[in-house]
């Protein structure tokens, strides 16, 4: 009997639907009936689908139609939101949007985003995402983030870090461990940054993460103050003293740094609690404080405060605490590299297909000549045919209208 096997989907046969679930995250649904037109099924295990009759070409054929068809309907179990699966066969790059895939700013940081989402609610998001959004999310083959990266790092040809920076919780890709795992024996990769709000994490967790020694914790601690950091995070089940834990572990098998997020009239008074907190550490992690800022996109929490008070502040707590907390670009050996070529510039008209929905309502993902391209304001019909003016070019970042 001809079986299908795969890594990164598990199956849940119900009354009426054969749910499927990817990388533990996304979700969608099979109604039975056309599953069975396939040929009658079982399931051997979690992630395997067994046909009753058929070879093993046609059935392959068939049931990757199906998941083609159905992964249209993706959905992140976190909010219910629609989701896309990007992977190579689905003819859309992973250059060009800042939400997913890879961002290349002319600097010697080249970040990549396999995932969107969150598992909290923060204050003070930059691009407002959490458990309350409502956006499209996206998702990345892990093989195809892989392939197009290295032929990043085959372009600049020099060193660089690798900062996976998501519009979310990075650890909710569930292919998060082995992604880093591959970057590590990377030539050209000589450190591996994440920003996490560290939920995710535990003792064992971090022992494994451990073993990659290029690898650094960008972690979050907005307060010490456990009513205080659950109104930050935005959900009561958030567990700072589980944070402090991770903390206190990662500090002493990885390169931690932990950056809170100064929010006016949310924690001020928590930045001696946080400071202290890192004085104490048996190894004593690095500690950037950021200023809230409002961001386009971001949720407008608090007021910001100006940057010479900030700054003020800032100088402030070193001399008291006896502490660094001013960091430069050159605490993190950033240079400027060679740009990226870019196949169209700002106010050039081009032809484009429409591939998926972007992030944002009434706006969608189109493709062009290897970058994918922004168009707000446009009705998603996929694969049809659209012309599009460019209006933004920066850093192979695209955004265009219909014209």
């Amino acid at each position: 009997m001809p079986s299908l096997s795969f890594e990164t989907l598990s199956f849940n046969k119900t009354k009426t639907h054969l749910t499927i679930t990817l990388l533990k995250l996304f979700t969608t649904k099979i109604p039975l009936e056309e599953v069975n037109a396939i040929s009658e099924f079982t399931l051997p295990n979690p992630n395997a689908i067994t046909f009753e009759k058929g070879t093993q070409e046609k059935i392959q054929l068939k049931f990757s139609y199906l998941l083609e068809k159905y992964f249209d309907s993706l959905t992140t179990k976190l909010t219910g939101n629609p989701a896309t699966y990007i992977h190579k066969n689905t003819g859309i790059p992973l250059i060009g949007n800042v939400a997913f895939g890879i961002v290349y700013r002319n600097s010697s940081i080249i970040e990549i985003k396999p995932v969107t989402s969150c598992n909290l609610d923060c204050v003070y998001c930059s691009i407002s995402e959490g458990l309350s959004s409502t956006k499209h999310d996206f998702v990345v083959e892990l093989d195809y983030l892989l392939e197009e990266l290295e032929k990043i790092l085959r372009f600049v040809n020099e060193p660089l870090e690798i900062h996976i920076g998501v519009q979310g919780e990075p650890f909710l890709y569930a292919d998060m461990d082995l992604l880093i795992e591959k970057l590590q024996p990377l030539e050209l990769v000589h450190t591996i940054s994440i920003d996490t709000n560290g939920t995710l994490l535990n003792k064992e967790r971090i022992d494994r993460l451990a073993k990659c020694t290029k690898l650094q914790l960008n972690l979050s601690l907005d307060a010490i103050d456990s009513q205080k950091a659950k109104i930050i995070a935005g959900t009561k089940t958030y567990n700072v003293e589980h944070v402090k834990e991770v903390i206190k572990y990662a500090s002493q098998k990885l390169n931690v740094i932990v950056a809170p997020v100064l929010t006016k009239g949310f924690n001020e008074d928590e930045m001696d609690k946080i400071i202290e907190f890192i004085k104490s550490l048996p190894k004593q992690p690095i500690l950037g404080i950021q200023n809230f800022l409002h961001y386009k996109t971001g949720r407008k929490a608090a007021q910001e405060i100006p940057w010479d008070e900030f700054y003020a502040l800032l100088e402030k707590l070193e001399k008291k605490h006896d502490i660094k907390l001013k960091l430069s670009k050159e605490d993190f050996h950033i240079r400027k590299i060679k740009p990226l070529p870019k196949p169209f510039n700002e106010g050039e008209v081009i032809n484009a297909t429409i591939k998926c929905p972007d992030r944002f309502p009434h706006s969608v993902i189109a493709v062009a000549k290897g970058r994918n391209i922004s168009v707000p304001l446009c009705e998603f019909k996929k694969d049809k045919k659209v012309r599009v003016q460019i209006v933004r070019d920066k850093h192979n970042v695209f955004t265009g209208k219909i014209v």
